[in-house]
This record gives structure tokens, C-alpha cells and sequence, in this order.
């Protein structure tokens, strides 16, 4: 908002209202049953799609922390090009839910002919808004308009983009709790996890064929322990890294509404809403910030680390 918006009268009204529809619009689709509805989407295409947005999303930070340098640097044309670039695979949950923000919180007229619009009917459905023509109009030149809508779209994709990053944190933290129960040992990921999912399928299978019975083969094999196969270790992370992609593609269900309860979808959506303000009053500065996909990666850095000193140690 600008200084002169922030003094006109009912400001604190306006942005008062705006607070109650974004707590609306969360208690209606990250709250149960409206999570449940959302991630119906996700019955398909998602599972597949979820496992390789977890190995994009490292590129898109090295991406995003470049565009920002660039910009630093005053290299606003890269920097630019940078963070619009689109890493991560659109899922049909995400899809779905670009839908409701256009149509539900920014009054973009947008009928939906599938799960959500693509990105670029999604800036020509803002273009084409009754509520930003004169702001549209401002711009000077329809290349100029565009490019604005382009980065208005861009940014409820990054918004978007984040539902990835959670899903990987909310996977992480469901193998780290079994690791602690099952084995108490940090796994921190599906990585970190399959040795010793590979040590105890190798153990249970070794006393199962014991020749004197599973009795003594469990005596025999507590004294003289079998590890398992580099084979086995590798089939194990491939069955794992299969389920976390199921995990992380319904991962919401569980997250959206833990969010809600904490303030963080109300606090994600204020920020998405700021970025359109400072679109429209023709700051180009105030980029939706992406930050969950950093939290996501210290989560990938702490399982590395793990598997590294736990080969050293063996």
C-alpha cells in the first residue's frame, strides 16, 4: 500500500475486511473437510508429479537466490527473467487452488474448464479484470501491461509453488518420527531411512530361514548380526522414496491444517496479497518471497549429513 492509500479514510476498515475474507478463504479450503475436497485432486497424476518436484526444488532455490543477487547487482533485466522462471511441475492440486484464489480472493473473473487455469490464461483472465482495468490501463503500453500480469500470475504460482516444500518438511517429519520409534535413529530422510528398513528386512528374513528355527535363529543372529546387501539397500530406497512420493502428494492433508491453526496460511496469503498491491502501484521490488523451499532444504542437507557420518561409522 502506498502512503496516500494508508491515509485515505476507512483504510482500516478496508484492510480489516481484507483480513476477514483471507481467514474465510482459509477456513474454507486448509480446514476439514475443505483439505479433503482440495486434495481430491491429487488422485492421479500428483503421485508422480510429487517425487520429482522434491529433486526440482533445489534448482529453484539456486535459481531464486541468483535472480536476487542479480537484482542486487542491478542486473534487473536477469533478475528478472530469473525469478519468473517456473521450476516446479504444476500439480492438480495447486492448479485447483489458483483457481480459488483468482475467482475467491482477488475478484478475477476466471471460468474453470478443468482443475485451474494455465499460466498464461491465468494472466489473461487478470488483463481482462474489471477490478484492475484502470491500473491496467495506467501501465502506459500493452507490453508493459502484460509483463505485469505475467508477474502477478507468477507470483500465485510461487504461492503455490510452496505447497511443494511443505509437503517435503511434513514427509521429513513423519520419516523422522518412525525412524525414532522403529529404530531409534534420526532419519531424516527416506535416504538416511533405508538402511536400517534394509538391516531389519535382512535380519527378519535370515532368522525366518535359519535351518535349526526361527528361535535359535534369532539367538544366532543376536550374536553374530547379518547386514544386508548393497541390492537390498538400493531396492529399499527405491520402495521408500516410491512411498514419500504418495506421503508428500497428500502431505497437505495433514499440514493445511496445522497451518491454519497456526496463523501461517492467514500470514502466506497477506504477503501474496501485498506483492499484488505493490504489482499494481507499479513497484516491481516486492517479489512474492518463496522461503519455505529453504527450510525444505536444510532437511535435505541434515539427511546427507546423516548418511555420510553413518557410512564413516560402518
Amino acid at each position: 500500500m502506498t502512503q496516500t492509500q494508508a491515509a485515505l479514510p476507512g483504510h482500516k476498515a478496508s484492510v480489516e475486511a481484507r483480513h476477514a475474507r483471507i481467514g474465510a478463504f482459509v477456513h474454507r479450503h486448509f480446514l476439514w473437510p475443505g483439505t479433503l475436497r482440495l486434495h481430491r485432486a491429487a488422485l492421479g497424476i500428483d503421485i508422480l508429479r510429487a517425487p520429482v518436484n522434491v529433486l526440482l526444488s533445489p534448482i529453484l532455490v539456486v535459481i531464486r537466490i541468483v535472480g536476487w543477487l542479480c537484482r542486487r547487482l542491478h542486473l534487473d533485466r536477469t533478475g528478472a527473467w530469473l525469478l519468473r522462471r517456473r521450476i516446479l511441475l504444476r500439480t492438480a492440486v495447486s492448479a485447483r487452488l489458483e483457481a480459488a484464489i483468482l475467482t475467491e480472493l482477488l475478484d478475477v473473473p476466471y471460468r474453470a474448464a478443468g482443475t485451474g487455469p494455465e499460466p498464461a490464461e491465468m494472466a489473461d483472465a487478470i488483463l481482462s479484470a474489471p477490478r484492475y482495468r484502470e491500473k491496467i490501463r495506467s501501465r502506459g503500453s500493452v507490453g508493459a501491461a502484460q509483463a505485469m500480469a505475467d508477474r502477478m500470475a507468477t507470483a500465485i504460482n510461487d504461492y503455490t509453488g510452496t505447497r511443494s516444500a511443505v509437503a517435503e518438511f511434513t514427509t521429513a517429519l513423519i520419516t523422522l518420527t518412525v525412524g525414532a520409534i522403529a529404530f531409534q535413529a534420526l532419519t531424516p530422510g527416506m535416504i538416511s531411512m533405508a538402511p536400517g528398513v534394509a538391516e531389519a528386512v535382512s535380519r527378519t528374513t535370515a532368522i525366518t530361514e535359519f535351518p535349526l528355527g526361527s528361535t535359535l535363529g534369532g539367538v544366532w543372529y543376536g550374536v553374530f548380526p547379518v547386514g544386508p546387501s548393497p541390492e537390498l539397500i538400493l531396492a529399499t530406497v527405491l520402495i521408500l522414496m516410491a512411498i514419500g512420493s504418495v506421503v508428500a502428494a497428500f502431505a497437505g492433508i495433514v499440514a493445511d491444517p496445522v497451518q491454519a491453526w497456526l496463523g501461517i496460511h492467514r500470514r502466506r496469503l497477506i504477503r501474496l496479497w501485498a506483492t499484488w498491491d505493490a504489482e499494481l502501484d507499479g513497484d516491481q521490488g516486492k517479489p512474492f518471497a518463496v522461503q519455505e523451499h529453504f527450510l525444505a532444504r536444510l532437511f535435505d542437507l541434515w539427511d546427507a549429513v546423516v548418511t555420510v557420518l553413518r557410512v564413516f561409522r560402518g
